[in-house]
């Protein structure tokens, strides 16, 4: 009874810390053989690279880069090395006297199939936290490496009712045609919210932030309706049912700063957000000025496996600042008649898959000016969100 009242104190001293624990990636290591250990803030690991939990390589040797934050002077740094199960080296960090962090960063060399990468630090009143990557290497690994329990989902939000606004003819439609080829083609797992308030949007997000993903699932966020954008505040503005024409404070809106955040808490590695909304692409000032490099010979496993191996936070907006159509009844706005012939199409390649820069080609050929880029600092630049036909 007593180690379990321990290790509830010593929980709550740890979130008191506003500290970020991962049940996948981090573990708190407590010493119930010292009763007298001192209560004490826990160290903070955050990766560089890789970020993400599970990657994978066809090659053996990987760079890593990680730092470390104490409140209290650090007292070990050791990278452990194995495949999992098995401890195969540790190397340890040389620290100077009454260091509270230190980046690391480490060239190592890796063996064929899984291997673990655990960073274990400790302070010295004896807080410590670990924290750990996983790297699949070899060609032969990789291509069994494609999670089969790995889902792609949908969350998408459509309203043509407004209660202090105009209302719109196509985003129910729009959107029920798009999660319909999103469920049937790709077996996407759709959730389609229709005319939701402000107050149910942010419920809706929240619902996804308590949810469990695995490192391979991908979440489509979509949105379709009206949008705005206040030159007082500086701030674009997704419009929910419930919004006020006269709301000066705009507190009856979802701003895009808040947007972003919340989508960005997300515990799912694969986040792809799509705005057809006026004003969408003040989401982000960036353009998207990249384009695919992949070789056509790559196999769909292989390209699948790398596109999933990288954190993504990408956006794509139906305009720039501007007003878009919403298109005439029955026919689709412009933006998601052009989406549903991609998602048709299945980017023209003759093959299962569909990237983000097979997809982005289409909106060239609308009057407005679409957006594509990144909505999150966490997102890697040749990060990808991918549309695999499903074989069912």
């Amino acid at each position: 009874m007593k180690k379990l009242l321990f290790l509830t104190l010593m929980l709550g001293y740890g979130w008191g810390y506003s500290q970020t624990f991962s049940g996948k990636t981090n573990e708190i290591v407590l010493n119930f053989k010292n009763p007298i250990q001192p209560v004490t803030s826990l160290p903070i690991i955050i990766w560089e690279s890789p970020r993400i939990e599970q990657t994978f390589s066809q090659v053996n040797s990987l760079d890593i880069e990680f730092m470390v934050n104490s409140e209290v002077p650090l007292k070990n740094v050791k990278m452990v090395l194995g495949d999992g199960t098995t401890i195969m080296a540790e190397k340890p960090v040389v620290l100077e006297s009454n260091e509270l962090s230190r980046k690391v960063k480490q060239h190592l060399t890796l063996f064929n199939g899984q291997n673990s990468i655990e960073v274990v630090v400790e302070n010295v009143n004896g807080g410590a936290m670990s924290s750990s990557r996983f790297v699949l290497v070899g060609k032969d690994a990789i291509a069994n490496a494609v999670d089969i329990n790995r889902k792609d989902m949908a969350l998408i939000f459509a309203t043509n009712s407004y209660d202090d606004l105009n209302n719109l003819v196509n985003p129910i439609e729009d959107s029920n045609d798009i999660a319909e080829i999103l469920r049937t083609k790709f077996g996407f797992v759709t959730e389609v919210i229709l005319n939701p308030t402000h107050e149910e949007i942010y419920e809706k997000i929240s619902e996804y932030n308590a949810k469990r993903f695995n490192p391979q699932d991908q979440l489509l966020v979509f949105f379709a309706g009206h949008g705005i954008y206040d030159e007082n505040l500086s701030e674009g503005f997704v419009a929910a049912r419930n919004s006020l024409a006269n709301d000066k404070g705009r507190s009856t809106y979802i701003p895009h700063s808040i947007l972003r955040q919340r989508l960005d808490n997300i515990k799912c590695e694969h986040i792809f957000l799509v705005m057809d909304v006026c004003f969408g692409g003040t989401l982000d000032p960036e353009f998207a000025k990249n384009r695919s490099t992949e070789n056509g010979d790559t196999s769909d496993t292989d390209l699948l496996i790398r596109k999933l191996s990288q954190k993504t936070r990408k956006f794509l907006t139906s305009g720039s600042k501007e007003y878009v159509s919403d298109g005439v009844p029955g026919k689709h706005s412009p933006f998601a008649s052009l989406f549903i012939q991609a998602l048709k199409e299945s980017g023209g390649k003759g093959n299962r898959i569909m990237t983000l820069y097979d997809l982005y080609p289409y909106f060239q050929r609308m009057k407005t000016q679409p957006r594509f880029g990144k909505f999150s600092e966490k997102d890697e630049s040749t990060s990808d969100f991918v549309f695999v036909v499903s074989q069912n």
